[in-house]
């Protein structure tokens, strides 16, 4: 559940403008929003939720375009060459830190090119398998694994929270495994149910409708805690397994140099739109939670996690060389 300390804490990062400065006029135009995934994924949720009570808020279309493709960079980098003014945003994942971690030469600067507006909600990274596996339990899938070096892992694209999860995994138990990697959360998860893939780590918020349906079986949550959505699926840790949180959030994102009246009002409307009861609703339904950041606090949080990002990527041999 969101408490009031923690939606105070995503407000506190919001410096309002004085009452009777001049006040930048947006939107008057349709505002664009990129996502990096296909439909269908965990990032696509949130900015389809948002969609509709935005365009409402706003008085102005808000177009929620899919751009997936090069784990997210195809839809960051026409963010970073868009105009600072507003009318084009990225709907981003935690991926944005990670890949700074990954890639020796990156089309933008993850940190000084972007306008960091708000980060929304988080979601454990969980390890599922189809139901029709017989792998029953996490002593099943690692005893197979080990039985069967190379085991397929899906994860919906390279240097993804799944990604990382998967190669700690891995470490973590001395496993030989095969990540295969795709172009979001959606066509990693069908593989899996498909069982053409044998498991993956993925976000809990693109996979809980599967679950539920009774397409996907989880056997441990690669988080601190427990998921309230998934009660009776213990934690990785529970099994003595550590590995670091590689749980990602959402977040929206601009180009750098936007005016900061703009910035306080998309922070504003989407943070009061993520505390709004239906939106809770919706978001914990699917085992994420609202995190609900300001500008001052994200920007802080980029910085930290690019960092941790590039501590894990070397530790695993994720890290480019040179």
């Amino acid at each position: 559940m969101i408490t009031r300390r923690l939606l105070a804490a995503g407000f506190a990062g919001l410096a309002f403008a004085p009452a009777g400065r001049a006040q930048t006029a947006w939107p008057t135009r349709p505002v664009r929003v990129l996502v990096g995934f296909p439909a269908g994924g965990p990032t696509d949720l949130v900015a389809r939720l948002l969609q509709e009570p935005l365009q409402r808020l706003w008085n102005q279309p808000v177009v929620v375009e899919n751009r997936p493709g090069a784990s997210q960079i195809i839809a960051t980098e026409a963010v970073a060459r868009a105009a600072p003014d507003g009318y084009t945003l990225l709907l981003g994942a935690s991926i944005h830190a990670t890949n700074a971690a990954t890639h020796a030469r990156l089309p933008y600067d993850t940190i000084e090119d972007f306008t960091f507006i708000a980060v929304l909600y988080g979601s454990p990274t969980v390890l599922l398998v189809p139901q029709e596996s017989p792998l029953r339990t996490l002593e099943d899938l690692i005893a197979a694994a080990r039985r069967n070096p190379g085991m397929s892992f899906a994860t919906s694209g390279n240097s993804t929270s799944g990604h990382f999860a998967t190669e700690m995994f891995a470490r973590a138990l001395q496993l030989e495994v095969t990540h295969v990697p795709f172009r979001g959360a959606a066509p990693a998860l069908q593989e899996v149910v498909s069982g053409r893939i044998a498991a993956t780590f993925s976000t809990l918020s693109g996979a809980m409708g599967l679950v539920q349906q009774g397409r996907l079986r989880a056997l441990a949550v690669a988080d601190a805690q427990r998921s309230p959505a998934l009660p009776g699926v213990p934690t990785l840790a529970e099994r003595g397994i550590h590995i670091p949180n590689t749980s990602p959030w959402y977040s929206f994102m601009g180009p750098r140099g936007m005016p900061r009246e703009v910035v306080e009002r998309i922070a504003r409307d989407s943070l009061m739109l993520m505390r709004s009861p239906a939106i809770v609703e919706r978001i914990e339904a699917t085992g994420g939670t609202v995190i609900a950041e300001g500008p001052e606090e994200f920007a802080l949080r980029i910085r930290r996690e690019v960092e941790e990002a590039r501590q894990m990527a070397r530790l695993i041999g994720l890290a480019p060389a040179g």
